[in-house]
């Protein structure tokens, strides 16, 4: 930032701060303007002085003598947290939501992710009014029926101008989150994990986001839940509440269902979807199999019932293809060797598909299957009903990624799970918080994206959580000062005051 004197039409001359972001310039804040040269002199004096005071108070603003010796650990406090992520917290427009509480849990699951047993002693530490683990589960018990709606509305309102004022493809995807818990109930069920956690009570999470993976709302289903029965219902859910208009649907091939093409074409939804190429009819598998697409190439083949089913062929996917079918055939030909694979443990999951049983107890490899996978190698489908050519459809459903990212953070930034909560409200409440810290954490990697983007997210977290300030006592009053931030920290708040 750096202070600027700018001349008027008026003939009058502006004192303002500047921060230059890209080939432009923000004001960050006018000092004043007038024609006196002696007062616009002063008004330079007053910018020096306001200048590295955006941030708050320094060590020569109300305390000219400090007992240094006097000071202890007690005496500072960690601000960057309520700094950075409140002003983000503030500026999508969650202050709505008055409970404090409610900012505070959000806030430190980003900073310091961890139970709510934990976040009691945490938010002791940094100043807050104490806050016993009680009080939070009474909040938690009310937070989803009383918050849930509003915290969807201002998540939504926050998408759509960050999109440009229009929604028009959404992508969808769920994933299972366990419990730390041998218990099941009507909510906590055993199902298949993607986290391999298949012992565990686990719960779906449906996500919806928007492109960019900002966020538009999401659900949470029974852990025995088919994946493939929720899409219609969350796009419904979320078609009515937000007026969604019908935009094109992008999902995943565990999504991919006979019934939930036809709804979505019943509907009138357009809609790209992952294809699983070797459950398609005979004729599409024929069809397929005399392809000879050369790297990046495309091919579109009718389906059926109308839609349109494009193959992509990668040799870069062909590669990979190759590699994990060979690795799994040296793990087979392992376990056969050292005698672990045994009539009892075969399944059809995996590389065992290329079992085969003969007789009670022999058990073989079967390569005839083996080199029949082959032919699919570097081969991926992706069904629409969409006007888009190939190459459009392939990169709307190459950012489904984002999703995934949007799930990956949440799971080891945030440490949504596993969760410890037996009740139900307070399961809600949990994945509410969390949905909101990703928010201000998407939020925050944006604008490091755009401004600073040699500082990670996890750095500049890192770094957030070491701004402090100190309490000075000045005759019976406590007076809290901002230690001075190092040149990371600057740059954060900097951009966090201009953007936000």
């Amino acid at each position: 930032m750096f202070i600027r004197k700018k001349s008027n039409k008026s003939g009058s001359t502006s004192v303002q701060i500047v921060k230059k972001i890209g080939r432009s310039n923000r004001i960050i804040k006018t000092i004043g303007c007038s024609r006196d040269p002696e007062e616009i002199e002063q008004l330079v004096m007053q910018a020096k002085y306001d200048l590295p005071r955006l941030f708050g108070n320094t060590l020569f603003d109300k305390a000219p003598s400090i007992d240094i010796k006097a000071l202890s650990n007690d005496d500072l406090r960690v601000i960057g947290p309520d700094i950075v992520f409140g002003t983000i917290f503030d500026k999508v427009g969650f202050n709505a939501i008055k409970d404090p509480l409610f900012r505070d849990l959000t806030i430190s699951r980003i900073t310091h992710p961890g139970s709510k047993l934990k976040l009691s002693a945490y938010l002791s530490a940094r100043g807050k009014t104490e806050i016993s683990v009680y009080s939070i589960y009474r909040f938690l018990d009310k937070l989803n029926t009383k918050y849930k709606k509003q915290v969807e509305n201002i998540s939504f309102a926050h998408t759509k101008k960050l999109l440009g004022g229009k929604v028009g493809v959404v992508f969808y995807d769920m994933t299972t989150i366990y419990f730390e818990s041998s218990e099941p109930d009507e909510l906590r069920m055993t199902g298949f994990s993607k986290e391999g956690k298949h012992q565990n009570p686990q719960i779906y999470l449906g996500l919806l986001i928007g492109n960019n993976g900002y966020p538009i709302g999401y659900d949470i289903f029974e852990g025995n839940t088919f994946e493939g029965h929720t899409l219609i219902p969350v796009l419904n859910h979320f078609e009515a509440r937000f007026d969604l208009k019908k935009p094109i649907v992008v999902a995943d091939a565990g999504l991919l269902s006979k019934d939930n093409i036809k709804a979505l074409i019943d509907k009138g939804y357009s809609f790209i979807i992952g294809a699983r190429i070797k459950n398609e009819s005979k004729r599409i598998i024929k069809e397929i199999q005399q392809m000879k697409l050369a790297n990046g190439g495309i091919k579109k083949i009718a389906r059926d019932d109308g839609t349109k089913l494009f193959i992509s062929f990668s040799d870069k996917r062909a590669k990979k293809d190759a590699f994990n079918r060979e690795r799994g055939l040296k793990r087979l030909k392992k376990n056969l060797n050292t005698g672990r694979l045994t009539k009892s443990n075969i399944n059809n999951r995996g590389y065992n598909k290329y079992l085969k049983m003969e007789g009670e107890v022999s058990i073989s490899i079967n390569y005839e299957k083996y080199d029949d996978d082959c032919k699919w190698d570097g081969l991926k489908g992706y069904i629409t009903n969409t006007v888009l050519d190939g190459k459009e459809v392939i990169d709307n459903y190459n950012n489904l990624w984002k999703i995934e990212k949007a799930f990956r953070i949440s799971k080891t930034d945030l440490k949504i799970r596993p969760i410890y909560h037996r009740l139900r409200e307070r399961i809600e409440a949990h994945i509410c918080i969390s949905f909101v810290s990703y928010i201000l954490y998407k939020e925050l990697e944006r604008v490091l994206t755009e401004h600073i983007p040699k500082i990670s997210i996890n750095k500049a977290i890192e770094q957030i959580n070491r701004m402090y300030e100190i309490n000075i006592n000045q005759n019976g009053t406590m007076i809290p000062i901002r230690l001075k931030n190092n040149i990371v920290q600057q740059q954060i708040c900097e951009i966090i005051i201009s953007e936000f």
